[in-house]
């Protein structure tokens, strides 16, 4: 069922067209990423999506009553407040019953991993925690769809792959719509690729599907010398290309057939070899070929 349902829209600054003819829909239960370089529009989408922004024109169509949850890119906090006062104050504003607001204010601190600091002043706050306080006060109100700007930004490694597992954790319950530059965690939860630039809607599709489109299908095979690369290039007649001891074979898109023909020659002539796979093209090499122009 669609949650979220966009339909042409358009910002514009003056003269300057910042989001331009923006169209998709979200399912219920999903978790889409919105990429794009620098400037592409991204957190004007979102702030539109969140009603921060008036949009110029199209429409953004949802069910109010299943609530919406909204994290900036840069949180601010007032820096006298708790982290528990301040979200005990959040939950009030985003509609929670106020017998209930404190019980669920700790709940969810628990959650994101800030209950033994829930008394602490947010202004001692580093910028990981000020994100995950942010993340909580998206949801203290329990939302079904989550509209985060860059949410795990501010976070090192392993605090990306601990907030990346809480929004996973989230559904199917929560529809997540999340912009990131960090690509290998939009690969890790991403149902549906969003991919802007220049304002505009270039790609979109599946990450399964998006990848199909832009793969560029290969075997790589490395061997122990460069040497031995070489001559077994000579034993298939497959387009490849060297780099040391790594050979790489092009299958066309025939990568199952090919990979059968290069398996039987290697039972022939195995010598050096340290390895053998199917190269799949990455999210960042298809972020690279888009911002490319591809």
């Amino acid at each position: 069922m669609t949650i979220l349902e966009v339909q042409n829209l358009t910002k514009r600054y003056g003269e300057q067209l910042a989001v331009s003819n923006l169209s998709f829909a979200l399912e219920e239960g999903t978790a889409t990423a919105l990429i794009g370089p620098n400037g592409a529009g991204k957190t004007t989408a979102l702030s539109m999506l969140a009603g921060l922004l008036r949009e110029t024109s199209g429409s953004i169509k949802w069910n109010r009553e299943s609530g919406v949850g909204f994290l900036p890119q840069h949180p601010h906090f007032f820096p006298w407040m708790t982290a528990l006062e301040f979200m005990e104050m959040a939950a009030k504003l985003s509609g929670v019953d106020s017998k209930k607001a404190l019980a669920q204010s700790k709940k969810t601190l628990e959650f994101v991993g800030l209950g033994s600091v829930q008394n602490k002043k947010t202004g001692t706050f580093s910028g990981g925690m000020k994100q995950r306080l942010g993340l909580a006060q998206a949801i203290v109100h329990e939302p079904k769809l989550l509209l985060l700007d860059e949410p795990v930004s501010a976070l090192d490694p392993t605090g990306r792959r601990e907030v990346m597992d809480l929004l996973k954790s989230l559904q199917p319950d929560t529809t997540i719509l999340y912009s990131t530059h960090i690509l290998n965690d939009a690969e890790q939860m991403t149902d549906q690729l969003l991919f802007m630039q220049q304002g505009k809607l270039v790609e979109q599709g599946s990450l399964a599907e998006v990848k199909e489109r832009y793969a560029e299908p290969c075997i790589r095979i490395r061997f122990q010398t460069a040497d031995q690369a070489s001559a077994f290039a000579g034993f298939v007649s497959l387009p490849a290309s060297l780099n040391g001891s790594t050979l790489e074979l092009a299958t066309r898109g025939d990568g199952g057939t090919a990979m059968k023909t290069v398996l039987a020659k290697l039972a022939e002539n195995a010598e050096g070899v340290v390895g053998v796979e199917q190269k799949t093209v990455s999210l960042e090499e298809i972020f690279i070929k888009v911002a490319g122009g591809r």
